[in-house]
């Protein structure tokens, strides 16, 4: 089962590295380290790593090989694999289109919808694709506002044909695309996407599925961890205090307050609305593609006994999310031919901010996951 993977923001860190990573799982030149899906008993209906054909969308120009070679200088990814996928590389780069940028686009957002789905729809004809997923691996956007028109795809379309209007976000206007395409769509950032009630009503109509949001990685991979087990032993949690750092592209895009005021409210939803948990971003370009998080515990055991627990999480963020990106792009596909729709909230296991989850305990998350992929059959051949 050939499938496309469509990456909004194809030319960031994140989304070399899952080229980098995919091509190099080809050759078999790494293992699938942190590949979720390696470890569990996917039937014929999921797409295998040779059967993933990679395209995008960005807005930036950098070429694909040019990134790599950074990656290979920030050490994320080793010189041997870019050395190997090097050739390959390039023909991914000839798939690569302009994305959306509302400060540059000269038209309407419907032309912007129109433009972007038709380069869906002639990336899947060029490679004789059965399906494409999209997957937003872009920059985090600022939280959007509610409005009346959000709701109502009919006076949503009216505003959109309109050249002087900006009615969605960019996030937003890529999954409209998606929808528009035909396309099942995965939401690895906070911002708004598909969170529009006119898309998710239309993906429903249409038979087509969607997930996110917001990649868990790294310090809210912990946090989903450790939250249930101060519950399990009913230790009271008085406060869990957090910082992260960060360098590359993610620490300069979430310099911008609004921005990050969206990333913060994914990760903190991972406790329980009643414990104080001041959490902050800051930028530190020195870092590079390293990430550091921090958090500080405190909390109250038998007879009232103040305790504490810190932790420190440093890593590579692309790293760390590349292998999630394929294992969502396999189990969207595989969900989407067995005719699955709307939100796949199964795979609550892989956010901060499932659509349709219940619960943040990681391990009942990694429980119905199994459980969902084990059982899911072909229903049907949806292109």
């Amino acid at each position: 089962m050939t499938t496309g993977v469509w990456l909004i923001g194809a030319r960031g860190s994140l989304a070399t590295t899952v080229a980098c990573g995919l091509l190099g799982l080809r050759r078999g030149l790494v293992a699938p380290t942190g590949c979720t899906t390696s470890a569990l008993d996917l039937g014929e209906v999921f797409p295998n790593w040779d059967d993933l054909v990679l395209g995008g969308h960005d807005v930036v120009t950098t070429p694909l090989e040019k990134r790599a070679e950074q990656l290979v200088d920030g050490g994320v990814v080793p010189q041997h694999v870019f050395a190997a996928v090097r050739a390959e590389l390039a023909e991914v780069e000839r798939a690569l289109r302009p994305g959306y940028d509302p400060l540059t686009w000269p038209g309407s957002q419907a032309d912007a919808v129109a433009r972007l789905a038709a380069d869906i729809e002639g990336f899947r004809v060029e490679h004789d694709l059965d399906r494409v997923v999209v997957v937003n691996v872009s920059s985090t956007e600022a939280p959007v506002v509610p409005r009346p028109e959000h709701a109502d795809l009919a006076a949503l379309d009216h505003l959109l044909a309109d050249p002087g209007e900006r009615v969605l976000p960019p996030s937003s206007i890529a999954a409209y695309a998606a929808l528009h395409a035909g396309c099942a769509y995965v939401d690895f950032t906070p911002s708004t996407g598909i969170r529009i009630p006119a898309l998710t009503d239309l993906a429903l109509r249409e038979g087509l599925p969607y997930a996110g949001s917001d990649g868990k990685t790294g310090q809210t991979l912990v946090r989903s961890v450790l939250a249930p087990m101060f519950e399990a032993r009913a230790l009271r949690v008085r406060s869990w205090a957090g910082t992260n750092l960060l360098g590359g592209g993610d620490g300069a895009s979430l310099a911008a307050p609004d921005r990050a005021a969206a990333k913060l409210a994914s990760k903190s939803g991972v406790l329980a609305p009643d414990i104080e948990a001041p959490l902050h971003i800051d930028n530190v370009p020195s870092l590079g593609e390293r990430k550091i998080a921090w958090d500080h515990v405190a909390f109250e055991g038998f007879l009232g006994a103040r305790m504490s627990l810190q932790f420190t999480w440093e890593g590579y963020d692309s790293g760390l999310a590349a292998p999630l990106v394929l294992d969502l792009a396999r189990l969207v596909a595989g969900a989407h031919a067995a005719g699955e729709a709307g939100p796949l909230s199964r795979l609550g296991f892989f956010f901060k901010d499932p659509l349709g989850g219940t619960g943040h305990n990681l391990f009942a998350q990694a429980r119905e996951l199994a459980e969902w992929a084990e059982s899911l059959e072909g229903g049907g051949d949806r292109c």
